[in-house]
């Protein structure tokens, strides 16, 4: 169904291919879970490149590929010429004359679309600048696991609204049928085009993209509340300017009652900076599913390699 395809954005992806995936997600959870060893990467050589390090991509890849006979192996910055002494094309044909796929970690999106056009391999993003798809899927499989469906529940989304993250939660909300609203203040908030855009990929336009700096009115009858660090990995110079300006946007415990929906869940994409974008009262309580989502990682992103890598595999 999806042999050799890259996984670059969602963007790229049917409705009913995003559904597939967290099938065969919530599928091999359910063989590990049992204590069934996996083969189906089997002599299959994986490349991990991070220009980025990572707690969750990088131990979801690894633990990933071996649970199903693969063999991942770690490139960091220090251990190719990506796009310094060797040009980034370059790279991409040797590395898919040796590797059966490759993952990439790191800043361009650009260097992602490069490296899947010219590797003749899959390539898959576990995050850019522009996009961090991995994260929504195992997001979409949480959601499933704690409230059965995606399809009409309203996601919330504080904090950044023009994020890697805002921007990929957009466009996954989109595909499934979910209503999505950023709350934000208005200079974090999403260009009116990339809005337009993901509208469009709406099959039912009963479920819209809302933006709001009103706090109270965007959480009101939120099913999941979802939130991200306020300053992005090499925006650290922008720290204090982020701060005073987010911290309005806070989920804190006034922010879950304000949903005034007792099963609302909290959600974030990991690290967190406690007391910043969350409250440690929240992001311990019972409301947070943070650490199905980082474990759901692995489930989703297996997946992903398993989908296109091999023929049809959902049971």
């Amino acid at each position: 169904m999806l042999k050799g395809r890259s996984f670059l954005t969602l963007k790229d992806f049917t409705t009913e291919e995003i559904q597939y995936l967290l099938d065969l997600a919530i599928d091999l959870k359910k063989k590990k879970k049992s204590g069934l060893k996996g083969n189906l990467l089997t002599a299959k050589n994986i490349a991990l490149i991070f220009e980025k390090p990572s707690t969750r991509t990088r131990c979801a890849f690894t633990v990933a590929a071996v649970d199903e006979g693969g063999h991942p192996e770690y490139l960091g910055v220090n251990d190719i010429q990506l796009g310094n002494k060797e040009s980034i094309e370059d790279t991409a044909r040797v590395l898919g004359r040796m590797f059966d796929g490759i993952l990439f970690r790191g800043f361009s999106q650009k260097t992602v679309e490069i490296l899947s056009e010219y590797s003749q391999v899959p390539v898959w993003n576990g995050l850019t600048d522009d996009y961090h798809p991995t994260q929504v899927l195992a997001d979409f499989m949480t959601i499933l696991e704690h409230i059965g469906e995606l399809q009409g529940k309203r996601f919330v989304y504080m904090g950044d609204g023009r994020n890697n993250m805002a921007r990929s939660l957009m466009i996954g909300c989109a595909k499934m049928g979910l209503d999505f609203v950023v709350v934000a203040p208005k200079e974090l908030w999403p260009s009116q085009d990339w809005i337009q855009e993901c509208q469009a990929y709406h099959q039912n336009q009963a479920n819209q993209i809302f933006v709001t700096d009103q706090v109270q009115e965007g959480l009101k009858g939120a099913d999941i509340i979802y939130t991200d660090v306020w300053c992005s990995m090499g925006e650290e110079d922008k720290a204090a300017e982020r701060i005073e300006l987010l911290r309005p946007y806070q989920v804190n415990q006034m922010s879950i009652e304000a949903t005034g929906n007792p099963d609302v869940i909290f959600m974030h994409c990991l690290p967190a900076v406690k007391e910043n974008e969350v409250t440690t009262e929240v992001f311990e309580g019972s409301q947070s599913v943070v650490f199905d989502q980082a474990e759901n990682r692995m489930h989703t992103i297996k997946a992903i390699m398993v989908a296109t890598l091999c023929e049809n595999q959902l049971i």
